[in-house]
């Protein structure tokens, strides 16, 4: 049986990533390991402040991880597990309701 804190945690990663622009950058980061702000950015063609927003905001809640190298700020997942989850939302076909 599965306690309630380890669904509770669960539902607050859920929550944390449970937008489109957040879910795309967990994809960059399980493909390329580490990445800039600029280059996510790029990938994403998303708008530099709404990008940040997110990454400050995944990396409060224990998503991602931040190496600053001058001024360049690199983020890279806090726990490759999470990438299951985009695994689940893909061979799901959610998008075909």
């Amino acid at each position: 049986m599965i306690e309630l804190t380890q669904m509770e945690q669960a539902a607050y990663t859920l929550k944390a990533i449970s937008n489109g622009t957040r879910l795309c950058v967990i994809s960059l980061l399980a493909e390329k390991e580490e990445l800039t702000v600029s280059e996510i950015g790029e990938k994403l063609q998303c708008e530099q402040s709404l990008l940040s927003h997110h990454l400050t905001d995944m990396r409060a809640k224990g998503i991602l991880n931040c190496r600053r190298e001058g001024k360049n700020c690199f983020y890279s997942l806090k726990n490759k597990q999470i990438t299951k989850i985009l695994d689940c939302i893909k061979s799901c076909q959610c998008s075909e309701a």
